[in-house]
């Protein structure tokens, strides 16, 4: 295998000129761990197995937080460290007790979940399912069968939970009366985890039970009702609260530069991730988190020297609105000018197919990522102009170019569906694709040592205006 491999790369450091402004033999190197030894899914096995879904403030992030410190340091980095960014009021993680199903008149299992921040059933909680009045009528003349029941409500929900405003009148008879709790119907076989902790403490929070199941399965309970079957509902959902205010870091780490080191080429991507049960957190964004470790992994294997800083940050918060990404822009001010680029990878397990940038970027990253198609390919990459940078907020890589500074979002292609993944139950180790990723850790280290090296930091596009 490695006589195969050296004889595979041999040609890949005489291609281009600008890889003679770093060391031809390193990038062999690179290519060769990278392509041959890489180990990013095992550490998307360790981070979905051994630590799980990752939500901003929970005990699981704080995990996944010191287990990727411990691998940059294992790794031979340095500067590793936690940096805040801000605190969440009150925490929130799911327990392992998840349980759905329909229990009569037949058995049946059912994918669920409810919006993080919000209550959880006090156990297995067990009822009638029953359509929701929408009458007061409706309801004084099922009121006998509404109470304690899982009573049925509309369909349709999609990634931001129940929206429909309830009817008040009929709301707080139901609270009076006491049901086991409110359950929707998604779009389709997908539910989605969202949720938010504004305005949210340990123990001021919102007190019904919501609970979106998907949309098979609450079809089969609505026609079951239809058909006078008296169907019974069994729901578990522990959520779990933790007393804030709690801290919320980044996690920081270095190859440092050996002749500016002042400068800097971030790779990046959010270690934070929704939770649905079900879901491991493993393609939004485990995938973008591993592909940036092993990115570390492969430089140091390959004893690259860069001549500017390679800085590795895993995000926080990104879920809740990009803020640990803003908050480290704004705190990083002094450093803005010498921020060659940002190399941020967020869209799933599908492969690294080139970027969007200015014109003036795509000489340089055209060349920084031909040694990877070189390497790879099947898996072809190209440049894509962006008229306006600042309107790619998609991500992390969004607060980087409201000030200027070239974040770069990676372009994906493959054959994932990351819609069918994107914050559902389906977020797991088993929809992510190794050669993908294979590619994608390798690709980072090449085009990151390649910015490291260049004579010149990446060109940049016109300077967004200031916000008011």
């Amino acid at each position: 295998m490695k006589s195969k491999s050296l004889f595979f790369l041999l040609p890949l450091a005489l291609t281009g000129s600008a890889f003679a402004q770093g060391d031809p033999q390193t990038l062999d190197r690179i290519i060769e761990q990278g392509k041959f030894h890489n180990q990013v899914m095992k550490r998307l096995h360790e981070l979905c197995f051994d630590i799980g879904p990752r939500v901003t403030g929970s005990p699981k992030l704080a995990k996944a937080q010191r287990w990727a410190m411990g691998k940059f340091q294992s790794f031979g980095l340095t500067n590793i460290h936690l940096e805040q960014w801000g605190e969440v009021p009150v925490g929130f993680e799911r327990g392992d007790h998840q349980i759905g199903r329909m229990v009569e008149p037949f058995e049946s299992n059912i994918s669920f979940t409810t919006m993080n921040w919000m209550p959880g059933t006090n156990g297995l909680v067990r009822g009638r399912a029953v359509l929701a009045p929408t009458t007061m009528e409706q309801f004084e003349r099922n009121k006998a069968d509404l109470k304690g029941a899982w009573v049925i409500f509309y369909d349709g929900v999609g990634m931001g939970g129940p929206r429909k405003p309830e009817d008040a009148a009929i709301k707080k008879a139901l609270d009076a009366l006491g049901i086991a709790g409110r359950i929707y119907g998604s779009q389709d076989e997908r539910v989605w985890s969202h949720g938010s902790y504004t305005g949210k403490t340990i123990t001021k929070y919102p007190s019904e039970v919501q609970i979106v199941v998907s949309k098979p399965d609450y079809d089969r309970i609505v026609r079951n009702i239809r058909f006078g079957r008296k169907p019974i509902l069994e729901f578990q959902a522990e959520n779990k609260w933790f007393k804030g205010p709690i801290p919320q870091y980044n996690v920081v780490a270095e190859i440092k530069g050996t002749e500016k080191p002042d400068e800097v080429v971030i790779v990046c991507g959010h270690l934070d991730s929704w939770n649905s049960p079900g879901s491991q957190g493993a393609n939004d964004n485990g995938t973008g988190t591993v592909t940036a470790i092993e990115a570390a992994r492969i430089l140091t294997a390959a004893h690259a020297k860069p001549k500017r800083t390679i800085r590795f940050i895993l995000w926080s918060g990104e879920e809740q609105g990009l803020l640990g990404s803003t908050a480290y822009v704004k705190n990083h001010e002094s450093e803005w000018d010498k921020i060659s680029a940002v190399l941020n990878d967020d869209d799933g397990s599908n492969y690294q197919s080139g970027y969007w940038g200015y014109a003036v970027m795509k000489p340089m990253l055209q060349e920084a990522y031909a040694p990877t198609v070189k390497a790879f390919p099947d898996m072809p990459q190209h440049f894509d102009t962006y008229s306006n940078m600042a309107n790619d907020g998609g991500s992390d890589q969004a607060p980087f170019n409201y000030v200027g500074i070239p974040g770069l979002s990676v372009r994906q292609a493959g054959r994932q569906n990351y819609s069918h993944v994107w914050h559902t139950q389906f977020d797991r180790y088993e929809e992510a694709i190794p050669e993908y990723l294979v590619q994608a850790s390798t690709n980072h280290a090449v085009v990151s040592y390649y910015l490291a090296c260049a004579l010149t930091l990446l060109p940049r596009g016109p300077k967004p205006p200031k916000k008011s």
